[in-house]
């Protein structure tokens, strides 16, 4: 299931860096048995609280405790070649921030794990938003072409003023988003009237609307629907679909995703690194 820890090298090496594990998709974790060990915990069962209240803390903090604590058995030796079956957590980083935020403070080890894991957290976070940020401009730009397409597709299907597609577009986000139209859309996450919704979705809402986008398309085509009136019972239908597929999956339904910060921004932002990097400065001795 795991790599083997890293030797250590020379320089100093956090202690929590030395036992850190590393799984087969590349997500680091540690084992709460030598995390505690580490923390100077002799009795493992004083530890487990520790966990338990991290645990109810990951919770409240809206997180799935499940993502972040995996229980696991493992083998112990026993001395005389003996070994018995003990129970262990496997840990996130952010289960190892919450434990240690809850830990002994008197520790002088666990005041280095805060440290320690309070860095590493936020540079997991700044890595994460960065890799959000490039999905989120994929798959705008897909959006963006998969809604010609769709134009295109509903128009030959009949839906040919600008007001028959907005009639049709909303039939596709009534579908989705259990009834609410784009004007409920808005209303619900606080945008305004100037503002694209798909502007400020995140990566998970924007892949259900291209998800839905492009299925509808080709349905239309593919069953060659002909009148304005199937269309739009079409775009609602694929609609529907992708929202039960994401209640079957224990998703959270599109209405409920946070609103992200304008892509707009993040295109600029991404203009401006590009616009460096075709023009560098020259270095004056």
């Amino acid at each position: 299931m795991s790599k083997e820890i890293m030797p250590a090298v020379a320089g100093h090496i956090s202690p929590f860096e030395r036992i850190k594990r590393t799984n087969d998709n590349g997500m680091d974790y540690w084992e709460s048995r030598e995390l505690a060990r580490v923390l100077d915990y002799t009795q493992y069962r004083n530890f487990e609280a520790v966990i338990e209240k991290a645990k109810a803390a990951c919770l409240n903090s809206g997180y799935r405790i499940e993502d972040h604590f995996a229980d696991v058995s493992k083998m112990i030796e026993i001395g005389k070649g003996g070994q018995r079956k003990v129970n262990a957590t496997l840990l996130s980083r952010y289960a190892c921030y919450l434990i240690i935020q809850n830990a002994d403070p008197k520790k002088e080890i666990v005041a280095h794990g805060q440290t320690y894991f309070a860095v590493q957290t936020r540079r997991q976070e700044l890595e994460d938003e960065q890799v959000e940020e490039e999905r989120r401009l994929f798959l705008r730009g897909e959006m963006r072409q998969h809604n010609i397409q769709l134009a295109d597709a509903a128009k030959n299907s009949g839906v040919i003023e600008p007001i028959d597609y907005a009639i049709f577009q909303n039939h596709g986000y009534m579908g989705l988003y259990g009834g609410l139209k784009q004007e409920d859309i808005h209303r619900r996450k606080g945008l305004k009237k100037s503002q694209k919704i798909l502007d400020h979705m995140g990566s998970t809402e924007l892949a259900a609307n291209l998800f839905r986008a492009t299925q509808t398309e080709e349905k239309l085509r593919r069953e060659r629907v002909q009148r304005k009136e199937d269309a739009n019972r079409t775009h609602r239908e694929v609609g529907r679909k992708v929202r039960q597929t994401i209640k079957e999956l224990g998703g959270t339904m599109p209405e409920e995703l946070p609103v992200a910060e304008s892509i707009k921004k993040i295109e600029a932002k991404e203009r401006k690194l590009i616009g460096k990097a075709c023009d560098p400065e020259e270095d004056e001795d």
